[in-house]
């Protein structure tokens, strides 16, 4: 794989999947790995724990939720907090950061729900900057729910949140760009973590 990078100072690496595709637990191990490497690394996720992104949870699991633009207004003033404090300082001090979803996952999830992905994605890139490498992890929505079940304790309402699921996951698809690599999920951890760095790895040296 050829190097693209997005960001001379440092490297931005964002993982991306459906819920239950095990990308936070690799996002984090890929954070371990670089720390234990000598690398200079930051793990850091969105939505964030900041004001925004903690109402953004409260919509996710509320009966009255909020409306895909209200949302969407949401992500926005939580992503450009987490750019100006975290994201940007941390890629000009030249360290590598590791993002357990970014703006692509706005793009799929708010698409889903009726909003238009590629205005989305020309919103954010006004101000976000442009992953070194967004690792994409798939999965059959149906294994993915069954994950959330088994690991969770969660019960999803299989019909809506299948078909839901269905246009996160095309959405997910149709992102064409040279720096986003799709891993299979059902991969043993340690064997997806090892993918991941051999992807990584190709790119910093």
């Amino acid at each position: 794989m050829r190097s693209c990078r997005h960001n001379p100072h440092g490297f931005f690496v964002v993982v991306e999947g459906i819920d239950g595709t095990g990308k936070t637990t690799l996002a984090r191990n890929i954070y371990i790995r670089l720390r234990k490497r000598g690398f200079p690394a930051i793990f850091t996720f969105e939505p964030t724990d900041g004001l925004w992104g903690e109402k953004l949870r409260r919509s996710f699991s509320a009966p009255g939720r909020l409306t895909p633009k209200e949302e969407l207004e949401l992500f926005l003033k939580d992503r450009k907090e987490h750019v100006e404090k975290i994201i940007r300082p941390s890629l000009e001090r030249k360290k590598i950061v590791v993002c357990d979803r970014y703006y692509f996952s706005t793009m799929a999830y708010q698409g889903a729900r009726g909003l238009d992905p590629e205005a989305i994605r020309k919103t954010n890139e006004t101000f976000a900057p442009i992953p070194d490498l967004v690792l994409l992890l798939e999965l059959d929505p149906e294994a993915a729910i069954k994950r959330i079940r088994e690991s969770r304790g969660e019960v999803p309402d299989n019909f809506e949140q299948l078909a839901y699921l269905k246009k996160v996951i095309g959405i997910f698809k149709s992102l064409s760009d040279p720096f986003v690599v799709c891993i299979d999920a059902t991969l043993p951890p340690e064997e997806l973590l090892n993918s991941a760095w051999n992807l990584i790895s190709d790119l910093l040296n």
